[in-house]
């Protein structure tokens, strides 16, 4: 699994860090979107999957295949 993140549709919402506060975070200084982790391990898919679904701009896209 690969998660990409589009910072130029982050609006700082939140909700990945919400669901998922081990892959994502959130920039100090504009509250946009951190990637922590690119390729997390199988056992976060849900946690990845949750928080792209959350994600109220769709700047969250998980690929499953890489």
């Amino acid at each position: 699994m690969k998660i990409e993140i589009d910072p130029n549709k982050c609006i700082g919402a939140g909700h990945c860090v919400a669901a998922a506060s081990d892959l994502f975070t959130q920039n100090e200084d504009d509250g946009l979107v951190v990637l922590l982790v690119s390729s997390p391990s199988a056992e976060r898919f849900d946690a990845a999957k949750e928080a792209a679904g959350l994600c109220p701009t769709c700047a969250i896209t998980i690929h499953e295949n890489e």
